[in-house]
């Protein structure tokens, strides 16, 4: 791999930093496209099913086994996560973050697990399961993918 100098590092970053955050508001400005919710209760139910399938990411026979569209992640399968780890996640306050998983759980968005909340299976919204949704961010990450390769990054040893 070519030594790269400062200025090429800088003008690296620039790059992809610039198209990393267009892909980043391409996919909320989808979300609140598709879903009639608050930005913010969108943003915290987001950021719980990214807690709740952290450990399926991490595991490959679990990334297989629920890699299929038609295979949804079981309740018990899910990675709960706490109020206050949320909070600090989003920099929200912990009140903030707390009255409004209180109006989510009695939207049966939410459920508290042994381990923390998780966004419930049989939400009404297909949170976690919208596959539209899913299919519009590989398109996404399809454009992310070229855009940068036509900044001639090609993969991760490019960085």
């Amino acid at each position: 791999m070519p030594e790269i100098d400062d200025a090429q590092s800088s003008d690296l970053i620039r790059t992809i930093s610039r198209h990393t955050l267009s892909y980043v508001l391409y996919s909320i400005s989808e979300l609140f496209r598709h879903y009639d919710f608050d930005p913010i209760d969108l943003l915290i139910i987001h950021a719980i099913l990214n807690a709740n399938m952290l450990n399926i990411g991490k595991n490959p026979e679990l990334d297989k086994r629920f890699g299929s569209m038609d295979r949804l992640e079981s309740g018990d399968v899910k990675q709960g996560v706490s109020r206050a780890a949320l909070a600090r996640f989003l920099s929200i306050p912990i009140e903030t973050i707390r009255r409004r998983v209180d109006r989510l759980k009695k939207q049966a968005i939410l459920s508290e697990a042994k381990d923390g909340l998780i966004v419930t299976e049989q939400n009404g919204f297909n949170f976690g399961d919208n596959q539209e949704l899913q299919k519009t961010n590989v398109v996404l990450v399809q454009k992310l993918l070229r855009d940068l390769k036509r900044a001639g990054i090609e993969g991760p040893d490019d960085l």
